[in-house]
C-alpha cells in the first residue's frame, strides 16, 4: 500500500458512469446519475486497491499540442451532452470530499498527466495502479504498472496485454498507429485491422520494420500501407502517451502532491444531502430517510451501478459428476433458506429445450453445475437427466422450499417438459429489476454489470455466434461449469442487491409480490395450454388474399399506366413523383421524397393509387404475418399454437405477445377479424371472451375525481353519449351520432395527451375547432385538465408517475432539452397511470381467474390474454358457471370510484365470441 500509486483516468470514470445511469434525477429533476456512478466507482476502486499515493486526473478545457499537430484531432467527438455537463463541477466537489487529489493540467491531456505520473512512480520505486478503460494506456504497461477497468473486472499486466492485443505493452504504440484510434479521429492505415496489424508486427518486429518492408507487402493492403508511409510518423506521435510532461510549475510532485487523504464527511452530509443520496446520507448520519425527504429522489430511485453488498469477487464452482456430490448438495438446497437455480438447454423456445444441465447456488460466490446431457467427443461420464431429475424432482416440486432464478417462467417450461411441475417460486430478479426500473433492461449481462460492477461470461462467449455456433450440449464441461454456475451465483447477489429496493416500498413490494410474480406463474400456464388452430381455414384464407392481391397488383398497374413492383419504394416513387407528378409530403434523411404509410394515407385522401397501393400492403401483411404463418406454428401433436408472453418488456406493465404476435391482430377489418375465426375451440367446447368496458376512462374517472365522470359511470350512462352532451350543451337524448363519434375521439385523444392539432387531423376539423371542443371538455370536466397539469408537474420532479398500485412509470425524457422528445414525454405521463393500471387489473384478473378454475378443478382454461381481454375454451357443461363468475371475478379485483364493468361474449371461435 505504502509503495502504490492508484491514478484514475476520471474524465473515462465520468462518462461511464453517465451512460450508465443517464436517467437517474433528484426531486428537483437536476440529472445526479453520473455523480451517483462517479462517487460509487471511486469509493470501490479505493476499497479494492488500498494506496498510499492517489489522483484523480481529468482533461482541462482548451487545446493540446495535439491539435497544434493535427487540426482534425478528436473533430469527430460529439459536444458533451447537457446533462454530463451540468454535473462536472459537483462530481468535482464529490471527488475531493471522498479525498482524491484532482488534477487537471492545462495544455496536457489527461493520458498524458498520467503517464508521466507513472513513470515518476516507477522511479521514486513505486507501483502504479490505473483505472481506466481506454486502451491507449496499455502502452504504459511494464513490471511495475498495471491497468485495471473495473466495469469489466480486467487487469491488464504485461502478458494480458499481449493475450488482449496480440503483441506486448512496448509494440502498442506500433499496433495503435497501424489500425488508427477512430475515437481521437487518428486515421491509420486504410483496411488495417488489428490482425492484419498483430501479423506485421509479428512478421517484422516493429513500426519501423513494418515501413522499411512496404515495398514488398503485396494487395491492396500493400498498397494503403504505401500510400500512408508520409503519414505514419505522425500518426504515431500523436498515439503515443507523453511520460514526461512538466508537472511541477503546475504543483504537482509525487509523492507529496498525491497523498491519500481520509474523506471529509462533513462535506460529503451536506452534499448527499445536497443531491438527495439518501442511503448514503444514512451511512453518515445514522438518520432516518425523512431527513432527506424533501431534497432527494427515493433511495430506491438510485439504481447504482453496485450492490449496497460489496460483489462477491472469488468464487468456487462444483461440476457435479458423482451421486455423492448430488447428494451432498440436495442436503444444500433442503437446508437452504433460499436457492438459486437455472437451467441450460437445447433450444431458446421453452416448449421445445431439452435440459442439458442444472445449476444451483444458495450462497454468493459458491455454485454447483450438474451436467445431464452434454454430447460431445471425451466428454466425462454423467449424472443421467432421469437420475438426476428423479432425485431431484421432490425438491423441485415442494412449494415450501424457496426458489429464485433469472426468468423462472423459461425454467418452469423446462422442468415441465420432463415431467417436473416447479413450485416455490419465491423470487424472479427478471421481474424484481422490471419492478424497480422498468425502463431499464433486463438480461442477466446488464444487470450484473448495473449493479454488481461485474462482466458475466456471454452465452455468445461459450457457444459461438451465426453459423458456427455451436449448441450448449455441445460445450465443454468444464466451460459450462464456469458459465452455468457464475448464473446462479449472480442471480443470488442480484437479488441480495435488488429485493432490498424493491421491499422497502410498499407500492413497488405490492405489484411485485401479489401482480408479477404470480403472473409469470399464470402465464406459464397459458403458454402451456396454448389455443386451438384451424390451419386449413387459414390456408384458404391465405390463397383468398392472395388472388385479392394479385387483382390489387392489376389495378394498381392500370392506375400508375405501366407495370412496377408494389413492394419497391423506388418503383413507387418514381411513379408517384416523376410519372404523375404527385405532391411530395415528406423526405427520407437522404433527401428523396418517402413513400412509407404515413405518406401513402395522406395521398390517399385524393388519389387512388396510393388508396389501392395501402390495401395491397394491409393484405400482404396479414397473409405473410398470420395465414401464412400461423399453420406452420401450429403443433403437429395438439394442433394449437403456443405464444410467448414477454412480462418485461412495456414500461406501463402491458405483456407482449411473440412467435406468434396474438396482441397485433387487427380487429377494425374485415380480413382482421376473419382471421380470428381460426382461433378454435374443440368439439363440446366453446371460446369465451371477458374484457374490461371502457377500462382506461374508467380509470381516469377515478384518478382525477372528476364530478361529472364519476356520475355518468355510476349512472351507467353512455360516457361518449355524456359527454357529447356535456360538450355540445344538449341533453343525452338530443345528442347526435356525429356528436357522440366527436365526443369518443375527443375521450380516448386526451387520455392520450392528444393536442388540438391531433384531434383537428383526426376528426378532419379546423385547429381552431378542435380547441375550442378541448377548451370546452375541460371546462365540463376541470379535475380532469387538473389530474393533468398535476401529472406533469409531479413527472418532471420525480422522473415517473405512477399507477394506482404503486407501479413506477419511468419518463426519461420527462426533463429532456429536446423539445419533442420532452411533449412526448408529457404525453406519455398522462396516459401511463391509465394503461399501467389496466395492466395491472387484467393481471389480477388472470390470477384470480386462475385460482378459481383450479380451486373448483374445472376443465375449463386461459388459452390467451391480449390486452384488455382475456380469453378462454370452456366445456359446454360449464360455460353457465364461467358466464355468471368471469365477470364477478374481474370486477371484483380491484376497488374504483366507480364500477369496473367485465363483458362476456362467447362463440365457436374468438370472433364469434366477441
Amino acid at each position: 500500500m505504502n509503495k502504490t500509486l492508484l491514478l484514475v483516468d476520471g474524465s473515462s470514470y465520468l462518462y461511464r458512469a453517465f451512460h450508465a445511469m443517464p436517467d437517474l434525477r433528484n426531486a428537483e429533476g437536476a440529472p445526479t446519475g453520473a455523480i451517483y456512478g462517479m462517487i460509487n466507482m471511486l469509493r470501490k476502486l479505493r476499497n479494492d486497491y488500498p494506496a498510499a499515493y492517489i489522483a484523480c486526473v481529468f482533461d482541462a478545457k482548451g487545446k493540446t499540442f495535439r491539435d497544434d499537430l493535427y487540426a482534425e484531432y478528436k473533430a469527430n467527438r460529439a459536444s458533451m451532452p447537457e446533462d454530463l455537463a451540468k454535473q462536472i463541477e459537483p462530481i468535482h466537489e464529490a471527488v475531493r470530499a471522498l479525498g482524491w487529489p484532482i488534477l487537471m493540467v492545462e495544455g496536457i491531456e489527461a493520458d498524458d498527466v498520467i503517464g508521466t505520473l507513472a513513470v515518476q512512480a516507477v522511479e521514486h520505486g513505486m507501483q502504479a495502479v490505473i483505472s481506466t478503460g481506454d486502451k491507449d494506456l496499455a502502452q504504459l504497461v511494464n513490471e511495475h504498472v498495471t491497468l485495471i477497468n473495473t466495469m469489466s473486472n480486467e487487469k491488464l499486466d504485461r502478458a494480458g496485454v499481449v493475450a488482449k492485443f496480440g503483441v506486448p505493452p512496448e509494440r502498442i504504440v506500433d499496433y495503435l498507429t497501424l489500425v488508427g484510434d477512430t475515437v481521437d479521429n487518428v486515421p491509420g492505415v486504410d483496411k488495417v485491422g488489428p490482425k492484419t496489424a498483430v501479423k506485421w508486427l509479428t512478421q517484422y518486429d516493429s513500426l519501423d520494420g513494418v515501413i522499411g518492408n512496404a515495398s514488398g507487402i503485396g494487395g491492396a493492403v500493400g498498397d494503403n500501407l504505401r500510400r500512408a508511409l508520409d503519414w505514419l510518423p505522425q500518426a504515431r506521435t500523436l498515439v503515443t502517451v507523453k511520460t514526461d510532461c512538466d508537472l511541477v510549475e503546475h504543483m504537482v510532485s509525487i509523492p507529496e502532491s498525491l497523498v491519500a487523504k481520509p474523506a471529509d464527511n462533513e462535506a460529503l452530509i451536506d452534499f448527499f444531502r445536497r443531491y438527495g443520496f439518501k442511503t448514503w446520507l444514512r451511512e453518515l448520519t445514522s438518520a432516518p430517510a425523512a431527513d432527506a425527504a424533501a431534497s432527494s429522489q427515493p433511495a430506491e430511485a438510485q439504481s447504482g451501478l453496485f450492490a449496497a453488498e460489496e460483489p462477491v469477487t472469488t468464487t468456487d464452482y462444483e461440476t457435479v459428476l458423482t451421486e455423492e456430490q448430488l447428494d451432498k448438495w440436495l442436503a444444500i438446497i433442503n437446508d437452504a433458506a433460499l436457492t438459486s437455480v437455472d437451467t441450460e438447454t437445447t433450444s431458446l423456445n421453452p416448449m421445445q429445450a431439452q435440459l442439458v444441465g442444472i445449476s444451483l447456488s444458495c450462497k454468493p460466490g459458491v455454485a454447483a453445475y450438474i451436467p445431464v446431457a452434454h454430447r460431445y467427443q471425451d466428454a466425462p461420464a454423467q449424472l443421467s437427466r432421469e437420475f438426476v431429475l428423479a432425485k431431484l424432482k421432490p425438491w423441485l416440486e415442494d412449494a415450501s422450499k424457496p426458489k429464485l432464478g433469472q426468468h423462472l417462467k423459461y425454467d418452469s417450461h423446462v422442468f415441465q417438459n420432463h415431467g417436473v411441475m416447479l413450485r416455490g417460486i419465491a423470487h424472479d430478479t427478471l421481474l424484481e429489476s422490471y419492478v424497480f426500473e422498468s425502463h431499464r433492461s433486463h438480461d442477466m449481462d446488464s444487470l450484473a454489470l448495473r449493479h454488481l460492477n461485474r462482466k458475466t461470461i456471454t452465452f455468445e462467449e461459450v457457444c459461438g455466434k451465426g453459423a458456427s455456433q455451436i449448441g450448449f450440449d455441445q460445450v465443454d464441461i468444464e466451460r459450462a461449469t464456469t458459465y452455468a454456475a457464475e448464473d446462479a451465483d449472480i442471480t443470488l447477489q442480484l437479488h441480495q442487491a435488488m429485493w432490498p429496493h424493491v421491499a422497502e416500498n410498499a407500492g413497488l413490494t405490492f405489484i411485485y409480490e401479489k401482480i408479477e410474480l404470480p403472473t409469470s406463474v399464470v402465464l406459464q400456464k397459458i403458454e402451456r395450454n396454448g389455443v386451438l388452430i384451424d390451419a386449413q381455414l387459414l390456408v384458404a384464407q391465405s390463397n383468398e388474399l392472395g388472388r385479392r392481391m394479385l387483382d390489387m397488383e392489376k389495378q394498381a398497374h392500370e392506375l400508375a399506366g405501366q407495370p412496377f413492383n408494389l413492394n419497391s419504394p423506388k418503383q413507387i416513387g418514381e411513379i408517384f413523383f416523376d410519372k404523375l407528378q404527385l405532391p411530395v409530403v415528406k423526405k427520407t434523411p437522404s433527401g428523396t421524397p418517402s413513400t412509407d404509410e404515413e405518406v401513402l394515407q395522406k395521398l390517399a385522401e385524393n388519389y387512388p393509387l396510393p388508396k389501392v397501393l395501402l390495401e395491397y400492403r394491409g393484405l400482404s401483411k396479414l397473409k405473410s404475418t398470420y395465414t401464412d404463418k400461423l399453420p406452420k406454428m401450429v403443433d403437429p401433436a395438439t394442433g394449437r399454437v403456443h405464444t410467448n408472453y414477454a412480462q418485461a418488456v412495456a414500461v406501463t406493465g402491458r405483456l407482449a405477445s411473440n412467435e406468434p404476435n396474438l396482441q397485433n391482430i387487427p380487429v377494425r377489418t374485415v380480413e382482421g377479424r376473419r382471421i380470428r375465426e381460426a382461433f378454435i375451440a374443440p368439439p363440446g367446447s366453446v371460446i369465451v371472451s371477458a374484457d374490461y368496458s371502457q377500462i382506461e376512462l374508467r380509470i381516469m374517472a377515478h384518478i382525477s375525481g372528476d364530478d361529472s365522470l364519476l356520475h355518468a359511470f355510476a349512472a351507467g350512462e353512455d360516457i361518449h353519449r355524456a359527454t357529447a352532451a356535456e360538450i355540445f350543451g344538449v341533453t343525452p337524448l338530443e345528442v347526435s351520432s356525429e356528436q357522440r363519434r366527436y365526443a369518443k375521439v375527443i375521450n380516448f385523444g386526451l387520455i392520450y395527451g392528444m393536442s388540438a392539432f391531433g384531434l383537428a387531423a383526426n376528426l378532419g376539423i379546423e385547429r381552431a375547432a378542435a380547441k375550442m371542443y378541448i377548451d370546452c371538455y375541460f371546462a365540463r370536466y376541470p379535475k380532469v385538465a387538473q389530474y393533468m397539469e398535476d401529472t406533469r408537474a409531479q413527472a418532471k420532479a420525480r422522473g415517473y408517475v405512477e399507477t394506482v398500485y404503486g407501479r413506477r412509470l419511468w419518463l426519461p425524457e420527462i426533463n429532456s432539452p429536446n423539445g419533442p422528445r420532452r411533449q412526448a414525454a408529457e404525453r406519455a405521463a398522462i396516459n401511463a397511470p391509465m394503461q399501467g393500471t389496466a395492466a395491472d387489473l387484467i393481471k389480477l384478473s388472470m390470477i384470480a381467474v386462475q385460482n378459481w378454475l383450479e380451486a373448483e378443478r374445472l376443465k375449463s382454461k386461459m388459452v390467451m390474454q391480449v390486452h384488455d381481454e382475456l380469453v378462454l375454451e370452456v366445456p359446454e357443461e360449464e360455460l353457465p358457471l364461467i358466464r355468471q363468475k368471469l365477470p364477478e371475478l374481474m370486477s371484483g379485483v380491484g376497488k374504483l370510484k366507480v364500477p369496473l364493468i367485465a363483458e362476456v361474449g362467447m362463440g365457436r371461435n374468438w370472433d364469434e365470441a366477441h
